[in-house]
Parts: structure tokens; sequence; C-alpha cells
């Protein structure tokens, strides 16, 4: 019978600790959520649906406000089926037929400088939507990456993929003007892989909005 050569049982070493690298991929998350309940209460969205206004993000991720908004719009309908959720597209339209885009665009100018939204714009987004609680998302931080775990011969065999998320959640009460309910998430996602395919905005996205809206009166 035909001894393998010292090659041959370098290379079936190597395939077997290849085949015991894949089988061991995984993904960590590490999430940290505060949230702060005012005057919001349990069945309140459900009697009076939500809209969702422009989201803010940090310098650089401007592009990323659609992609917020749509997520989360999407990820509530599916986890509260019974509420009514005005999606931003649906916001931004009533706001256009109802002839306030200019004091809308003021104070979205103004919230990004102190935070806070005008009490009778509020109302009247309110009463163009049909609803009276006003969704306002802020990115405060997005960032995602990969570093090499393993490599043999010059060749990269496993690497850790990761992103991470910080990300404030207010729900506004356009009736009087005030904050009824703000939430804040913070999320890191780790994964161990033999692929190139980067941990997605999109889930990392899905997995936070889960989270605050979970914690929904």
């Amino acid at each position: 019978m035909r001894q393998p050569t010292k090659t041959g049982l370098i290379r079936g070493a190597l395939a077997a600790f290849i085949l015991a690298l894949a089988g061991c991929q995984m993904t960590q998350t590490w999430p940290s959520l505060q949230q702060q309940h005012i005057s919001l209460r349990p069945g309140d969205l459900e009697a009076s649906g939500i809209a969702f206004i422009t989201p803010s993000t940090v310098t650089g991720q401007e592009q990323e406000k659609q992609a917020v908004a749509l997520t989360f719009a999407q990820v509530i309908k599916s986890e509260r089926p019974s509420l009514r959720v005005v999606t931003l597209a649906e916001t931004l339209g009533a706001i256009n037929k109802a002839g306030l885009a200019d004091d809308y665009k003021r104070m979205y100018d103004d919230y990004r400088d102190t935070g806070l939204l005008t009490r009778e714009v509020l109302r009247r987004v309110g009463a163009a939507t049909g609803t009276r609680y006003l969704a306002q998302l802020k990115l405060q931080g997005f960032g995602q990456g990969a570093k090499e775990r393993f490599g043999i011969f010059g060749i990269r065999i496993m690497e850790t993929q990761y992103a991470h998320i910080r990300l404030f959640f207010q729900i506004w009460d356009s009736s009087d003007g005030t904050i009824a309910w703000e939430a804040m998430q913070e999320l890191r996602v780790s994964r161990e892989t033999m692929t190139e395919e980067p941990v997605m905005q999109r889930a990392v996205l899905e997995r936070t909005a889960q989270d605050l809206i979970t914690k929904l009166p």
C-alpha cells in the first residue's frame, strides 16, 4: 500500500484545518440600550399613529438618512402590525402637499443646533399626516471594517468582519410639542468569516430597530 508523502500529509492537515475553521464561523453582538419614559403610555401609539420625520446624522453620513428611516418604518410595521405607521416618504409628501416645506426646513435646521422641534410646525405636520406622534431618529455614528485573523503562505484564510452603530430615537407629541419617549442604542457586531462579505448596514440597522421598538410602551 502506498504511503502518503510528507507534502500530502501537510496538505491534508491544512485542508482539515480550513474545514474546521469554516465550521467555527460565528457572529457576536454587544448591545447597550438606554431609554427614558416621559409621557407615552401603553396604547397611545395604537390610538394615535406615528409618522417618521427626516432623521439627522453626523457630518459625512447624510446619505444614510433615508435608509435609517425606511428600515425603522419596516421593522415597526412588522413588530407592531396594529399601529398606523406613516413612512418618511409619505410624511414628506404630506408636508409638501400642505405647503409646509419652508417651515419644515427651518425647523429641521434649528433642530441641528438646538435639539428643539418647533411646536407649531410639529402640530401642523401631525395634522398633515393624521398622526399625533412623530418619530425622529439621529444616526450618531456608524462604521464597518475587517481585520485579518488567520493566514498561511500569504493567503488570508479567516478574518474578523465588524460593524458598530450608535442611534438615538425620540418620539415627539405633536399636540403639545413635547418629547414623549426617547432611547439610545449602541451596538457592535463582530463575525469570524472565511468570506469577504461585510457585516451589512441593513442587518445592523434592523437589529437596532428591533431592540429599540421592543422597548416602546
